[in-house]
C-alpha cells in the first residue's frame, strides 16, 4: 500500500533513526508495529494516524505505550510514500510549535533536494 522513508539531511544526519535507537526495545517495536499499520492498510485509524491541522501537509503517527505517548512526524511525497522526519515524547497536551516547524522545515528540504535530483 504505502512505504514508509526515512528523512535524512544534507549531512546524512537521521533525526527519525536518532529518537527510535533512544527508546526501549519494547517501545520501539510498538513503533514498528504502528509504522506497519501505516504500511498495509488503506485507511489508517486516526488513533495512530492524523493529518495535524495548521500545518501544510504535516501528519503525525501516535503511539502509546505504557504511560508514554510518543509523536512521529510525517508527509506524503506521491500518492504510496510517507517520510517520517523526527519524534518526540509528548508530555504535555499541546504539541510544541517549534517540533512542528522543524518537521515543516524538514518537509521542504526534502522537497526542494528532490526537485533538484529529478531536474538534473
Amino acid at each position: 500500500m504505502r512505504t514508509v522513508t526515512f528523512y535524512t539531511t544534507t549531512g546524512g544526519k537521521c533525526p527519525i533513526r536518532d529518537f527510535l535507537d533512544s527508546l526501549s526495545a519494547k517501545a520501539a517495536q510498538k513503533v514498528a508495529w504502528v509504522l506497519s499499520l501505516l504500511e498495509d492498510l488503506e485507511v489508517v485509524p486516526s488513533t495512530y494516524f492524523k493529518k495535524l491541522s495548521g500545518t501544510e501537509g504535516i501528519w503525525e503517527c501516535r503511539i502509546r505505550f505504557g504511560s508514554n505517548a510518543y509523536r512521529l512526524f510525517c508527509f506524503f511525497i506521491d500518492k504510496g510514500e510517507v517520510v517520517i522526519t523526527h519524534g518526540l515524547v509528548k508530555k504535555s497536551r499541546r504539541i510544541p510549535i517549534n517540533e512542528i516547524q522543524k518537521a515543516e522545515a524538514y518537509r521542504k528540504d526534502f522537497l526542494k533536494r528532490r526537485m533538484r535530483e529529478n531536474n538534473e
